[in-house]
């Protein structure tokens, strides 16, 4: 009788998320409509609320704000301080177009 060596246990799931500016998937940073408050970045993804999905590129972010796309998305009005907050936070992206 042979035993087998112990299994690795499965490899988890990991959900393909789509950015609503560029349609591609991959990696993404998730935008959450708080109701009451503003449009707030999630970066542990755990938040409660409407979600939307941006890539880590301020092309795609300068996109869905000026497109609308975000706040149709989210479904609701994103006011200009918030949507300054939301451009300052993508200042470190660089102006890169995502990748494949």
């Amino acid at each position: 009788m042979t035993k087998d060596k112990p299994s690795a246990p499965p490899a988890k799931h990991v959900p393909q998320r789509t950015c609503i500016a560029c349609r591609k998937t991959g990696v993404k940073v998730r935008l959450v409509n708080v109701p009451g408050v503003e449009v707030v970045v999630d970066p542990t993804g755990k938040k409660a609320g409407r979600g939307a999905y941006l890539c880590l590129s301020r092309v795609c972010w300068d996109n869905a704000l000026k497109t609308g796309r975000l706040a149709q998305a989210l479904r609701t009005e994103i006011n200009p301080d918030n949507k300054a907050k939301l451009l300052n936070y993508t200042a470190a992206f660089g102006n890169s177009r995502p990748q494949a």
